[in-house]
């Protein structure tokens, strides 16, 4: 439903409702529809020039030279949209951290944080993590456990393998994304065939397809960049391979096999255990420092006072408290996937320990969770939670709720109290000032109204809530 409505949005240019959906509701402004086609296409194809500014510096795609980029370029209803496209440079800092997730992996590369091997191609050192390689290839599994066994720098001689097209191979085992010279794409292709990647040949076959059908198509287009797009599904279900491997052999029922002839013959050459209800964690301090500075901090600041495995000398042991071995399973499949599947029985203790650890991204998955059990019974209760967390989404649909079922609230003293709190939390409030728990029922209540009966129906639910702001002295 949002991301239809994030479609509709931006073919009439309304940047109000699509800053909403993309800010509020969390819609990913890099969505496709049936068309294979963007948000940002749309936008450029009805000459919405602030929309396409918006979506631009949030993070929309559309490097120049590209298939995306040149395809938004060719749609443009005027100049003054051409222009924004053409001034356009790269993706913002503030625009990638919207992905922590692609973000995370596209750091994890680009910094080479907590690295265990080198390659060196032709005099350029790339630097990279075993576990992560050997979730995403088999080639690089067997390879580690062979060839190159215990070696840290592994130098690649051979004349056919191009520096340039083995570092877009990195990327896209990293990240499931790349961007590559149009020159590079046979080069890529032979080192991809090596490393057994099929997907990525298939892929990388039916780009060069449609690429090269929209050039011939569109006299003038000169697309120099070839750039695949994430299959995060796919890319998560080989990094959960990573998180399936460090569960202790105890807790592995119900994990079903998994590549590479098993668990104990998938080596992820952790180097560091999470102790947790006696239970011995094997992971890796790349994923848990990158993508939370709780265990950042814990691992590299205070490092001390941990122990060692007894099976493995040189991996430390930490000891987590106040956490259940269920819980961390949580935890720590987020910290490898971006995902985890919570059940409502465990939503709130994950929700806790997401907050203590520092993983905004695992918070929003439980809010997500929690608005699945939205009802008239929990949403005050709910919404408070989310104001505790801040959780914005499951606030915003907590307010929605309340918008729906308006005319029976305002009979509970509960959800006076609220509007009470709310007002109070406001620092130096006017008696005149708005609240912002009423202001986002009143939006609820009165957005897409279109019917007469509807506005009917919205202005009756206004009068109540107002007749419920009169009784307990507010004006707002």
């Amino acid at each position: 439903m949002d991301v239809s409505d994030l479609f509709s949005s931006c073919k009439k240019g309304d940047i109000f409702r699509v800053r909403y959906l993309v800010e509020q509701r969390d819609v990913d402004l890099n969505v496709r529809d049936n068309w294979d086609s963007s948000p940002l296409y749309y936008a450029c194809l009805c000459g919405h020039d602030e929309l396409v500014q918006y979506l631009l510096a949030s993070g929309a795609r559309c490097e120049a030279n590209t298939f995306d980029g040149e395809r938004c370029l060719y749609c443009c209803l005027n100049d003054s949209v051409r222009r924004l496209l053409k001034d356009y440079k790269c993706i913002t800092v503030r625009a990638m951290q919207r992905d922590d997730y692609n973000y995370f992996l596209h750091m994890l590369l680009e910094q080479g944080l907590q690295s265990d091997v080198k390659f060196l191609v032709h005099g350029q050192i790339f630097t990279a993590h075993r576990c992560v390689l050997s979730a995403r290839s088999e080639y690089f599994t067997d390879m580690f456990e062979t060839k190159w066994k215990g070696k840290n720098l592994i130098t690649l001689k051979h004349p056919l393998v191009n520096p340039a097209a083995f570092g877009a191979i990195l990327q896209y085992s990293y990240t499931g994304r790349m961007d590559i010279d149009i020159s590079l794409v046979e080069d890529c292709t032979r080192l991809a065939k090596q490393c057994k990647m099929e997907d990525f040949i298939e892929e990388m076959e039916n780009k060069c397809k449609q690429l090269y059908e929209f050039v011939f198509n569109k006299p003038g287009i000169c697309v120099k960049v070839l750039s695949l797009e994430p299959h995060i599904s796919q890319l998560q279900e080989e990094m959960a391979q990573l998180a399936d491997c460090a569960l202790p052999t105890d807790l592995r029922v119900g994990f079903g096999e998994l590549p590479f002839n098993g668990v104990d013959r998938f080596p992820t050459y952790p180097d560091i255990c999470f102790r947790v209800d006696g239970f011995d964690f094997l992971c890796h301090k790349a994923f848990f420092c990158g993508r939370s500075d709780y265990f950042k901090a814990l691992l590299e600041d205070h490092f001390s006072e941990g122990g060692q495995l007894q099976s493995q000398p040189s991996t430390p042991v930490i000891t987590l408290h106040n956490i259940s071995h269920e819980i961390f399973i949580h935890v720590m499949y987020y910290i490898y996937t971006d995902n985890t599947e919570l059940i409502t029985e465990d939503v709130f203790d994950v929700l806790c320990m997401a907050d203590m650890y520092l993983l905004p991204g695992l918070k929003r998955l439980c809010g997500k969770t929690l608005a699945k059990t939205i009802c008239e019974d929990n949403v005050l209760y709910m919404w408070k939670m989310a104001k505790l967390f801040r959780l914005s989404r499951l606030e915003d649909q907590c307010t929605e709720f309340m918008a729906k079922i308006i005319e029976r609230l305002v009979e509970q003293d509960e959800f006076a109290e609220l509007i009470k709190e709310d007002a109070a939390s406001l620092e130096e409030r006017q008696e005149t000032d708005s609240i912002p728990v009423v202001d986002e029922i009143r939006f609820h209540i009165t957005s897409n109204v279109q019917t007469y009966s509807a506005i009917e129906e919205a202005n009756q639910k206004l009068e109540a809530l107002e007749e419920l702001l009169t009784s307990i002295n507010i004006e707002c």
